[in-house]
This record gives structure tokens, C-alpha cells and sequence, in this order.
């Protein structure tokens, strides 16, 4: 009887803090006991499973989806957003929103951001995010050439300095084109000055914000005319390509899809990405699921933020890894 006497004892100090909630030291005075030993028998209610811990995902979350995107890719966190229909517009909305949340609540003093700034969900994460009542932030860096069509490229430069401005960094933009003409247009481009200052911040970059397109480039991409031809892209996709990181191409299984083509942009890599402490991925829809799953197997990614449609597609069986590997 001795044990049910403690354990009763244990499971009502446990009901005073946690279904009354009262603080530890107002438990032991009304029972004439010491601090320390309310806090021992707090403990042991958990040991005894008197108390146990369940977290219920509040309405609009999808706990398991994250939890099965971490298990599944790897990945050290993922988050889900509610979305009314499995669109494009609708889905970059709420992905930019989330994505404007996360980075208000985690950035970092001093933080290095760098960030591509040829992706609408990327733009529409900088719409979103408000302004820092102290500056934090050192550096966004633009990590794929920004000089493209004028039309487009008022957006792409808005979009760093404008998340520079709003996180208190300095801007570095990236002043050459994201595709050049040729090799040896690269060459010459990559001798400008302030080219190689933006280009030589890559390594310094502590977090990266990429988003991840289909071997068919999005809109604002194509628009910009920083894209490769209709044939080079058949090349790509003939040569196991379904997707890419700042135009750097990978197949179904993560491997990247080395083409001539890779000589002619003028950005990050993959192999650079990968040595960035954190690296936040911002991709959903239909179209671009077989991508972002590539994605997620480079290895790259630390953090995806996506919708609930493409994640419930992301961990269902058919997401399993191909044969060849």
C-alpha cells in the first residue's frame, strides 16, 4: 500500500501545477512540503506516466505531413500550409506567407542571406515580411544573375533590396545576366569587379532561400529571358534532368545533371549550397512535385515549406525512390 500512497500523493501535486496551475512553490506550502520536493515528484509523474505529453496540431497545421517529410527526405524541419486549391497562385501566396513568419522569427543577428531573386514565391515570402524594428541581418546576397529583361528585372532587384531593406543587410546585387551568351562571355563578365565581390560573398552565406523549378522554367524566369532554348531543355530532361536550384539541374534521385549548359549561368551551385549552414527551400504545386522531390534528395535542403496537396503527394507511396538507384 505504500506505493499507491506516494503515487496518489505524486499524481495530486501533479494535478494542482498542471490542471490548476499552480506554481511549485504555492504547491508546497499547502502540502508542508519542500520546493524541491514537489519538483521531484513532478518528474516522477512523467516517470510514472501519471502525466503524459500529447501535442494536438492545431486546425490548419499537418503535423504528420512534416513529420513524414523529416523522415522521409531527411530533412531537419518542414512545414505545411493550408491551402484552399491545389494552384499555383494560391499555393505561392501561402507559401510566401509562412515563409515571411519563419524568417521573421528565426533570422538571426548578422545572418548572411542569400537569396535568388528570379522566383515569384520568393517574392511574394518579401511582400510579406514586416519591416525589423532593429537591423539583424549583415549581408542578402543575390545568388543567380539578376540583369534580364527590364520588365521583370525591376521585380528581381526590388526583390533584394527590398528584403535587404527589411531585414536592416546590405545589398549585393549581382550584376551580370544569369545565362550568358557563351563560356567565354562568362569568363568576361566574371571579371567585372562587383561580380566577383558578389560572387566571392557565396561562401560567407549562412542562410540561402531557394525556391526549385520544373526543367520548364517558371514564368517570371522565362520572362526574364535568364533561361536556356526549348532544344538545350529537351537536353536537359533527355539526360534525366527534372528540376533545379538556381538553374542547376538534377534528376528524380538528387544526382545533378552536368551539361554543358552549367558553364554558362552565372550563380550558385549545388556543391556551394550544400555547405550553407541553413538552406530554406520554398516550391509547391502539381507541376513541380517530381522537382521538389529531386530536390529533397540532392541533399541540399535543410528546411522545405510547401502545401498540403504537394506534401500529401511528397510521402505517398509513389514517392518512393526509383529502381535505378
Amino acid at each position: 500500500m505504500s506505493r499507491v500512497n506516494e503515487l496518489r500523493m505524486i499524481a495530486r501535486v501533479a494535478q494542482m501545477y498542471h490542471v490548476e496551475g499552480q506554481r511549485q512553490a504555492n504547491i508546497a506550502r499547502h502540502l508542508r512540503i519542500s520546493q524541491a520536493t514537489v519538483s521531484r515528484m513532478l518528474k516522477r509523474a512523467y516517470d510514472e506516466e501519471i502525466v503524459r505529453t500529447t501535442v494536438v496540431s492545431p486546425s490548419g497545421t499537418y503535423g504528420d505531413l512534416e513529420a513524414g517529410l523529416r523522415t522521409r527526405f531527411g530533412l531537419s524541419e518542414a512545414f505545411v500550409v493550408e491551402c484552399s486549391e491545389d494552384r499555383d497562385g494560391a499555393i505561392m501566396a501561402r507559401i510566401g506567407e509562412a515563409a515571411a513568419h519563419f524568417l521573421e522569427a528565426t533570422l538571426q543577428t548578422d545572418e548572411i542571406i542569400g537569396v535568388s531573386s528570379w522566383s515569384e514565391t520568393i517574392l511574394r515570402m518579401v511582400e510579406n515580411i514586416h519591416p525589423m524594428k532593429t537591423g539583424k541581418a549583415k549581408y542578402v546576397v543575390q545568388t543567380l544573375g539578376g540583369i534580364g529583361d527590364p520588365s521583370v528585372q525591376t521585380h528581381a532587384n526590388q526583390l533584394t533590396m527590398r528584403l535587404a531593406k527589411l531585414t536592416g543587410a546590405d545589398p549585393h546585387l549581382l550584376s551580370a545576366p544569369g545565362v550568358a551568351q557563351s563560356r567565354e562571355a562568362k569568363l568576361v563578365l566574371l571579371g567585372d569587379t562587383y561580380v566577383r565581390e558578389t560572387m566571392d560573398l557565396f561562401s560567407k552565406i549562412t542562410l540561402a532561400i531557394v525556391g526549385v523549378g520544373a526543367v520548364e522554367p517558371s514564368g517570371m524566369l522565362a520572362r526574364s529571358g535568364n533561361t536556356f532554348s526549348s532544344r538545350e531543355l529537351v537536353d536537359v530532361a533527355d539526360a534525366g534532368g527534372v528540376g533545379d536550384m538556381s538553374l542547376r539541374f538534377f534528376d528524380i534521385n538528387g544526382a545533378s545533371v552536368k551539361t554543358p549548359l552549367d558553364d554558362r549561368v552565372i550563380g550558385i551551385t549545388l556543391e556551394e549550397l550544400s555547405r550553407v549552414d541553413r538552406v530554406i527551400a520554398l516550391a509547391g504545386g502539381q507541376s513541380k512535385t517530381a522537382a521538389i522531390r529531386g530536390a529533397l534528395r540532392t541533399g541540399v535542403i535543410d528546411l522545405l515549406i510547401t502545401d498540403k496537396f504537394t506534401a500529401e503527394r511528397l510521402v505517398s507511396s509513389d514517392g518512393q525512390r526509383t529502381p535505378a538507384e
